[in-house]
């Protein structure tokens, strides 16, 4: 059965960019699944192709002005991102440099250096989908749907992501200085962030004084975060609540069985996720026996930051009429992704099938719409449970975290 296969293959797959910390893709991976190896021989169909690649290479080589910039790992890095490029599946398909592959396995180890935001190619943009918590960029208050205009000065308009973000990437402790457009009222502001090493504390949660309702907040999906969710959820259990507030927003995803570990704390049974294949075949992905907080009554924040592997949570529970979601749509993560490692060490992420809901609902490019909406205004960031210690009922309304408030007075009964 198909989800024979989860356990340690499968994974939601993050890539880091190259020495920055940026993430610029999330999607589900099947790492570790695939015999294929790929070939070194010109196809027979293609030698006139291979043939006009080389005409470009050597035409370059001979007379390109700029003899410093003649390096050959760089530009054949740059002619496979190209041809990925090509497919047209922006944000999803990609090419992986050795250090972007190291810099997603720390990741999900639950370090990362840099800023700290995943961005994406959107529109011809790039964009901010979600910033990580206690980053850089997340103190700096860059929101998700943010457009990056231009990188310490230099505009990026015309530039692959790649390069938008070697632009960004430099060693920790050094500044980088972002100007930000706002896609709504196109208006800019310069942010200067100071690029760090970071250890993400994924699972943190805390009783909202007065509501007996407690606030849970997942960061991300690394490694280990089913185990930290259980043991919270037990600590939580141990008191009475009259219900949990799952946070999701600016959680741009993780790995695939800590999604499916997680999600399966508040579900009984169901599944947590479809795969469909490119023949249109669907393989469900069950949930796990033996939930925590089945029973409890559950509220779930979404914002455009949420992305991915939180998308798979939030759907599950949504589609299970588990959990009332509140916010604003998800951003619309949902291809997966194969990876095919070329003889460098370099990698191929290319999509080979799509994940939905339970319910079969298509999440790529379309995200998943709350039950309720509810913006936060401009300005207003969300409100974590670390930043909640000390704070009475009176402070947390101040903090105009409408989305929090909104699930608090939901669970604790409160009309509004």
């Amino acid at each position: 059965m198909e989800s024979r296969k989860v356990k340690g293959k499968r994974r939601l797959f993050w890539v880091s960019a190259i020495g920055a910390g940026l993430l610029v893709i999330l999607s589900l991976s099947h790492q570790g699944l695939t015999r294929f190896t790929p070939s070194k021989e010109i196809p027979a169909d293609a030698k006139s192709d291979f043939q006009l690649m080389a005409e470009a290479w050597n035409t370059i080589q001979q007379v390109y002005v700029d003899r410093s910039a003649l390096k050959p790992q760089p530009l054949t890095y740059g002619a496979i991102s190209g041809m990925v490029d090509a497919l047209g599946d922006t944000g999803h398909s990609t090419f992986m440099t050795p250090q972007m592959i190291k810099e997603e396995q720390e990741y999900t180890k639950g370090r990362y250096k840099g800023i700290g935001a995943e961005i994406k190619m959107k529109g011809g943009h790039v964009v901010i989908v979600a910033p990580m918590d206690g980053s850089p960029a997340q103190k700096a208050g860059l929101r998700p749907s943010e457009i990056i205009v231009d990188v310490d000065g230099q505009d990026i308009a015309g530039l692959s992501l790649l390069q938008v973000v070697k632009r960004i990437s430099g060693p920790v402790g050094t500044p980088v200085t972002l100007t930000m457009m706002d896609p709504t009222t196109g208006s800019t502001r310069n942010v200067t962030l100071v690029r760090a090493s970071i250890t993400v504390n994924n699972v943190t949660w805390h009783h909202l004084p007065a509501t007996g309702v407690t606030h849970v907040r997942i960061a991300g999906f690394s490694a280990g975060v089913t185990q930290d969710l259980r043991k919270a959820l037990k600590e939580i259990q141990d008191k009475e609540v009259k219900g949990i507030i799952l946070d999701l927003r600016n959680d741009p995803g993780g790995l695939l069985d800590e999604a499916v570990g997680s999600a399966s704390q508040f579900l009984k049974r169901g599944n947590v996720l479809l795969e469909k294949n490119a023949k249109g075949e669907v393989s469900p992905i069950p949930a796990q026996p033996g939930g925590i907080a089945t029973e409890t009554p559950l509220v779930v924040l979404v914002n455009a930051g949420t992305a991915s592997a939180a998308e798979i949570v939030a759907g599950a529970l949504q589609d299970a009429d588990r959990a009332v979601l509140i916010g604003e749509k998800t951003f619309g993560t949902g291809t997966v992704l194969e990876q095919f490692h070329l003889s460098d060490g370099s990698a191929l992420l290319l999509a080979v099938e799509e994940w939905l809901t339970p319910g079969g609902n298509t999440i790529w490019h379309k995200g998943i719409t709350p039950n309720l909406a509810v913006s936060l205004a401009s300005g207003v960031s969300p409100l974590f449970p670390e930043e909640e210690q000390g704070m009475t009922m009176d402070q947390l309304r101040t903090s105009r975290d409408e989305q929090l408030l909104r699930a608090a007075d939901l669970l604790a009964g409160q009309p509004r």
